[in-house]
C-alpha cells in the first residue's frame, strides 16, 4: 500500500485531533471511575457511606464554637452546622474533613431573611440528617424543634457563659417562641426586649441561641448513639381544638406539630348559622353602637379562605377575628368584644370591620361606646 505524504499542515491538524481524543478518553475514564468509586465507596474513604460516622462530642465546646462562627460571618444556620462539622472533623476525620459548611448559609434569617424556619434549627437538622438514617432521624429532629418551641431562649446556660470575644456583655431577655419559625421568635423577643431587629442585642441573642441549638443537637446525637435517647416533646394541648377540624378526622388539610396559635387566631366566637347561600355578604353588626360585644354576620357561597379583621381609623390592625382560614359555604356569626389581639380592651371610638375572601371585599363601621 502506497504511503500518502502529509503536508506539515495536515500533520499538525491530525496530531491535534489525536491529542484531543486521547485527553477526552482519559477524562471520560476518570469520570467513569470516579462515579463507580462514589457508588461503591472508596477503599480508603467514608465519603460515600451515608449516614456519616459520628463520635460523641462535648456540647459546651460546640456551643462556644457555634457562637464564634455566628459572629465570624457564618450566621445562625451554617454556624450551628459548621460547629458540629468542625468538631466531627477532629473526632472522626473523613468524610467530615473539609466539608463546605457554607452550604447552609442560605438558612440565615429564616432563609436569607424570609423569616421561615429558624436558621439554627436548619443547621442542627441538616447535621442530624447526615449522621442518622432517615427513619430514626425524624424523632431526633422533632425533639430538637419541639425543645426550641417550648424553651426559654437564650437559655440560662447561654446567659451564664463568659464568652471569649463577646459583642454584648450581660444577660439577654428570654422568650418562649411557641414556633420553630424565625419571624414569631424574633418579633416576640424584640417586643419583650424593646429592641429592633438590627440592634446588636438582637444579633447577640441569636448568636447565643445558635450556641444553644448546637449544644442541644450534640446532646440528642450523643444520646442516640449511646442508645439512651428518649423523646420528650409532645404536641401542644391547644392544637387539639384546631386539629379536631383540620386533622385526619376532619378536613384532613393540615399537619403540624408547632403551636397553631403563634400564627392563627382560633375560631372562638365563630358560629355557623347554616342555610343556603347564593352570594357573598358582610351584614351590618348588631348591636351597633355597642359597649360590651357585637355580632358580625357574613355569608360565603363556596369554600374559600376568609379573613375578618377589625381596624382603627388609622388603618392599623386591631383584631383578627378570622385569620386566613378555609371555611365552607354558609352563613356565620362572629363576635367582637372590643379587645385587641393581645386581649386588651381598646379605647372607645369608630372601628372598621373588613371581610376578604376570593375577589370579595367589604368594610363596615362599628362604634364602640
Amino acid at each position: 500500500m502506497e504511503k500518502k505524504k502529509l503536508t506539515r499542515k495536515e500533520f499538525m491538524v491530525n496530531t491535534s485531533k489525536y491529542a484531543i481524543g486521547a485527553a477526552v478518553g482519559v477524562a471520560g475514564i476518570n469520570a467513569i471511575m470516579s462515579a463507580k468509586e462514589l457508588r461503591a465507596g472508596s477503599s480508603n474513604s467514608n465519603s460515600a457511606n451515608w449516614p456519616y460516622p459520628y463520635a460523641a462530642l462535648d456540647a459546651e465546646e460546640t456551643r462556644l464554637l457555634a457562637y464564634n462562627l455566628y459572629w465570624n460571618g457564618k450566621d445562625c444556620s451554617s454556624g450551628v452546622f459548621g460547629a458540629l462539622v468542625q468538631k466531627l472533623e477532629i473526632a472522626v476525620g473523613d468524610p467530615w474533613t473539609g466539608f463546605p459548611i457554607e452550604v447552609l448559609l442560605f438558612g440565615r434569617g429564616g432563609g436569607v431573611g424570609w423569616g421561615s424556619l429558624c436558621g439554627a434549627l436548619n443547621g442542627g437538622a441538616a447535621l442530624i440528617s447526615l449522621a442518622v438514617d432517615k427513619d430514626p432521624s425524624g424523632a431526633l429532629i422533632n425533639e430538637l424543634w419541639g425543645w426550641y418551641t417550648t424553651e426559654n431562649l437564650p437559655t440560662d446556660a447561654a446567659n451564664a457563659i463568659s464568652y471569649p470575644d463577646p459583642h454584648f456583655v450581660g444577660e439577654m431577655p428570654q422568650n418562649i417562641a411557641g414556633s420553630p419559625l424565625c419571624h414569631p421568635s424574633v418579633s416576640q423577643w424584640c417586643l419583650i426586649a424593646g429592641k429592633k431587629v438590627h440592634d446588636v442585642e438582637r444579633k447577640e441573642r441569636c448568636a447565643r441561641i445558635a450556641g444553644d441549638v448546637a449544644a442541644k443537637t450534640v446532646e440528642i446525637l450523643n444520646e442516640y448513639y449511646a442508645g439512651t435517647f428518649v423523646p420528650t416533646f409532645t404536641d401542644p394541648a391547644s392544637n387539639a381544638t384546631c386539629m379536631g377540624c383540620h386533622g385526619g378526622e376532619g378536613d384532613d388539610n393540615v399537619m403540624t406539630h408547632m403551636e397553631c396559635l403563634t400564627c392563627h387566631t382560633p375560631h372562638t366566637g365563630i358560629e355557623s348559622l347554616g342555610g343556603i347561600v347564593t352570594g357573598y355578604a358582610l351584614h351590618n353588626a348588631y348591636p351597633n353602637p355597642f359597649s360590651q360585644s357585637t355580632n358580625i354576620k357574613f355569608s360565603i357561597p363556596e369554600t374559600g379562605i376568609v379573613r375578618l379583621e377589625v381596624y382603627n381609623l388609622k388603618g392599623q390592625l386591631v383584631k383578627s377575628l378570622i385569620d386566613s382560614e378555609t371555611m365552607k359555604p354558609g352563613t356565620y356569626k362572629a363576635d367582637w368584644n372590643g379587645t385587641n389581639n393581645s386581649g386588651q380592651r381598646v379605647s372607645v371610638g369608630t372601628y372598621l370591620v373588613r371581610m376578604t375572601t376570593g375577589n370579595f371585599m367589604k368594610t363596615i363601621k362599628l362604634n364602640l361606646l
